[in-house]
């Protein structure tokens, strides 16, 4: 069906991350701060990019499993950077 499955499957995570920015900016700029339908997508987010991937390590064949396990290592530490600044962003003033 997809001519290239093994490319979607490694782009989720980063694709997960870039659409917590879009969805922060989004969310912000149209609900007041600390608005529960903004802030529920991201705190669904940040677990789904350790779900995939864990699931990316588990399917993995071999020598690449290593080579997700690094991927995982890099990406997961900066997505939780990204993560902690766009519920930031949504919450706005709300902790003043």
């Amino acid at each position: 069906m997809f001519p290239y499955p093994d490319q979607y499957r490694t782009a989720t995570p980063p694709i997960a991350t870039v659409f917590m920015v879009f969805w922060a900016l989004l969310s912000h700029s149209i609900f007041a701060d600390a608005s529960p339908f903004a802030l529920y997508p991201l705190f669904l987010l940040f677990p789904l990019v350790i779900m995939s991937h864990g699931y990316l390590i588990w399917q993995a064949p071999g020598m690449s499993r290593l080579d997700q396990c690094f991927y995982a290592l890099v990406h997961i530490p900066l997505a939780f950077v990204v993560w902690t600044f766009t519920i930031m962003h949504v919450n706005g003033n709300a902790f003043s």
